[in-house]
C-alpha cells in the first residue's frame, strides 16, 4: 500500500491531529488489549468467593470442586471462539465474550445473594461454565488480534498479554476492596460487570490493522514490560503491607488509585510513539513534492512456489495428472522431523504429545487444585479471611512472574546455553512439589510461601507448554494444537481437584461431624477444620506431580539432539531472504535509471 502525503496542511490543531493519530494507531490497540487482559482473570479468583457459594447454597466440597471443574472446562474450551473469529471481525467475538461474562457471573451473584430461588446444581455448573468461557472469547478477540498486528514480535506480545491476565486477580482484588470493602458477595458482581464494561467500552478499538515494519517495535514492547513489572512490584508491596498493617477503606482506595494509574501508564508510551510518527509526517508535509511512504510490501513469491505453479501448468497441458497429497490419515503415523510442520493427527498420535499431555495433567492439575481450594485450605488451617485474600493476590502476581520469566528466561538460556525447554518444565514441576508439601504439613506461615511457589509454577507451566508445542510440532496448525494442550487443565482439575481433594475433604468433614455426635441433614454445609482436611490430598498431588516430572524427563531425553541444534534456523533464513529482497527493492526504487 502507498500512502501519499500532499504538501500543505490545513490549519487544524496539532493536538487534535495527535489525538486522532493515537486513537487510530496500532499502539492504542495494544494498550486497550492490556486493559481487557487485566480484567479477564476471574477464573483465578475462585478461591476468594468459593466459600460464599459453598455456604449460601449448602454445597459439600465435592460439589464445589465439580463447580471448579466446570469453570476450568469453560475457560479452556476455545474452539468455538476461534471458529467465530475466522469468519467475523474481532469486535463480534468481544461482544459475545462480554455478554457471556456478565450473564454467567451475574446469575451466580443472584443465586448467592438469594435474589432468585436457589438454582439446581447443574444450573450453577452452566452459569460458571458460561462465565468462564468468556475468557476464551477475550483471548481470541484481543490477544490474537494484537499478535496478528505485530507478527514479528509475537513471542513478546504473548508473554506480556498473558502476564496481565496473571496479574488480573491481584488487580481486581484491590479494586474490590476499594469499592466494596470485605463484602465478598460483591466481588462476584464486580467480576460480572467490570470485564463486560471494558469490552463494550473499547469494542471497536480492537481490530486487525495493516502490518507496518517498525525497527523500534521490540524496544516499545520492552517499555510496556517494564511498566507491567512496576505494577507487579507495587501490588507485591501492597500485599506485604496488608499482612502487617490493617488497611482501612481509604487506604484501599489509595492503592486502587495507584493500580489504575499504572494500568494507564502505557498510554503515555503510546502517545510518545504516535507523536514521533506524527512529527515525521509533518516534516514530510513541508516538502512541496509528493512523498510516498511505503508502509508494507507484497511478500516476495518463493521461487519454489513459482516453480511448482509452472510445473503444474506443464503437467496439465501435457495430459498428466498432478499427484495428489496423501490423506492425513495415511500419514498420521509418519511424522516429519521435529520442528517441521506436523499435521494435527501426526501431532495428536505422537509420543511427544502424549508425554506433554500426561506431564501437564499432573502439573497443571495439581497447581489448579491448590489455587481453586485456597479459600477452604486457609479456612481449615485457621487463617483469617484477609489472609485468604492475600493468598489469592500472591498467586496472581507470581502467576504473572512465572509466565513472563519462564518465557523470557527459557528463551535466553536456550539461545545461550542450549538449555532445553522440556528440562525447565521438569524443574518447574519439581519446584511445585515444595508448595504442595507446605500445604500438606501446614508449616507455620507456609501457606504464604506455598501461594508464591504454586502461582509461579502454574504460570511457568503454561508458557513452557505452549512454547514446546510450537517448537516440536511447528506453527502451521498451532492454534488447534494450542487448544489441545489447554485441555490438560480441566482433565487434571477433575482428577486431582474433584476426585482427590474434594472427595477426601468431605470424608474428613463427615468424620469430624460424626465425632461430635452430629448427623448431616439434607444439604447442610460440610465444614472441615485442621491439617487433616487436605493433608492426604496434597501428599497424593505431590506424588502425581513427581510422576509428571519423571514423565517429562522422557521428553528431555527424546528431544536432546533437537534442542542442541538451531531450532530457529529456518525462521532466520526466511528473515534473511526477506531483508535481502527488501534491500533489492529499495535500491531499484532509488535508482534513477529504473
Amino acid at each position: 500500500m502507498v500512502f501519499t502525503v500532499i504538501s500543505n496542511t490545513d490549519g487544524g490543531s496539532k493536538a487534535f491531529m495527535l489525538a486522532a493519530q493515537v486513537l487510530k494507531g496500532r499502539w492504542f490497540v495494544v494498550f486497550v488489549s492490556f486493559l481487557i487482559m487485566a480484567a479477564s482473570g476471574a477464573t483465578y479468583m475462585f478461591g476468594l468467593y468459593s466459600d460464599d457459594i459453598k455456604s449460601a447454597l449448602a454445597y459439600d466440597q465435592t460439589t464445589l470442586n465439580h463447580l471448579s471443574f466446570f469453570k476450568d472446562l469453560g475457560a479452556n474450551l476455545g474452539v468455538i471462539s476461534g471458529l467465530i473469529n475466522e469468519v467475523s471481525p474481532p469486535w463480534v467475538v468481544l461482544v459475545i465474550g462480554a455478554i457471556l461474562n456478565f450473564f454467567g457471573y451475574f446469575m451466580i451473584w443472584l443465586a448467592v445473594t438469594k435474589k432468585i430461588p436457589t438454582p439446581k446444581v447443574w444450573h450453577m455448573y452452566s452459569y460458571i461454565f458460561i462465565g468462564a468461557n468468556s475468557q476464551s472469547f477475550t483471548n481470541t478477540g484481543a490477544l490474537v488480534t494484537v499478535v496478528k498486528n505485530f507478527p514479528e514480535s509475537r513471542g513478546v506480545v504473548l508473554g506480556i498479554q498473558k502476564g496481565y491476565v496473571g496479574l488480573s486477580g491481584a488487580i481486581i482484588t484491590q479494586l474490590y476492596h476499594a469499592l466494596y470493602g470485605n463484602d465478598s458477595n460483591s466481588l462476584i458482581l464486580l467480576i460480572a460487570w467490570l470485564p463486560a464494561a471494558i469490552d463494550f467500552g473499547f469494542v471497536r478499538t480492537i481490530r486487525i490493522m495493516e502490518v507496518v515494519r517498525n525497527p523500534n517495535e521490540l524496544k516499545v514492547f520492552y517499555k510496556f514490560l517494564y511498566i507491567s513489572l512496576g505494577l507487579a512490584t507495587f501490588l507485591m508491596i501492597v500485599i506485604i503491607m496488608e499482612v502487617n498493617i490493617k488497611f482501612t477503606r481509604p487506604a484501599f482506595g489509595c492503592s486502587a488509585a495507584m493500580v489504575i494509574f499504572l494500568l494507564f501508564l502505557p498510554l503515555m508510551v503510546v502517545v510518545l510513539e504516535e507523536y514521533k510518527l506524527l512529527k515525521s509526517k509533518l516534516v514530510a508535509i513541508k516538502n512541496p513534492n509528493l512523498i510516498e511512504i511505503i508502509t508494507s510490501q507484497e511478500k516476495p513469491k518463493s521461487p519454489n512456489s513459482q516453480k511448482t505453479k509452472t510445473l503444474s501448468h506443464n503437467e496439465k497441458s501435457s495430459g498428466f495428472e498432478v499427484e495428489k497429497e496423501p490423506s492425513c490419515w495415511k500419514t498420521a503415523f509418519r511424522p516429519p522431523e521435529r520442528g517441521e510442520d506436523y499435521t494435527i493427527l501426526q501431532a495428536l498420535f505422537s509420543l511427544d504429545m502424549l508425554i506433554l499431555f500426561i506431564a501437564s495433567i499432573c502439573g497443571v492439575g495439581g497447581t489448579l487444585a491448590a489455587i481453586d481450594n485456597l479459600g477452604q485450605i486457609g479456612s481449615s488451617l485457621g487463617y483469617p479471611k484477609k489472609s485468604i485474600s492475600t493468598f489469592v493476590s500472591l498467586v496472581s502476581i507470581w502467576n504473572y512472574l512465572g509466565r513472563v520469566s519462564s518465557g523470557f528466561g527459557s528463551e535466553i538460556v536456550l539461545a545461550k546455553y542450549k538449555f532445553p525447554r522440556p528440562l525447565m518444565l521438569s524443574l518447574v514441576l519439581l519446584l511445585s512439589c515444595v508448595g504442595h508439601l507446605l500445604i500438606a504439613f501446614n508449616i507455620p506461615g507456609g501457606l504464604y510461601v506455598a501461594s508464591v511457589i504454586i502461582g509461579f509454577c502454574f504460570g511457568a507451566q503454561w508458557s513452557l507448554l505452549f512454547a514446546i508445542i510450537s517448537e516440536i510440532f511447528g506453527l502451521k496448525y498451532y492454534s488447534t494444537l494450542y487448544n489441545f494442550g489447554a485441555v490438560a487443565s480441566p482433565v487434571g482439575s477433575y482428577l486431582l481437584n474433584v476426585r482427590v481433594a474434594g472427595y477426601l475433604y468431605d470424608r474428613e468433614a463427615n468424620k469430624q461431624m460424626e465425632a461430635l455426635g452430629h448427623t448431616r441433614k439434607g444439604n447442610e454445609d460440610l465444614d472441615c477444620k485442621g491439617v487433616e482436611c487436605f493433608k492426604l490430598s496434597f501428599v497424593i498431588i505431590t506424588i502425581a506431580t513427581l510422576f509428571g516430572a519423571m514423565v517429562s524427563l522422557l521428553l528431555v531425553i527424546r528431544t536432546r539432539k533437537f534442542y542442541k541444534g538451531d531450532i530457529y534456523k529456518k525462521f532466520q533464513d526466511g528473515g534473511k531472504l526477506a531483508r535481502e529482497t527488501e534491500m533489492a527493492s529499495n535500491s531499484r526504487a532509488t535508482d534513477p535509471r529504473q
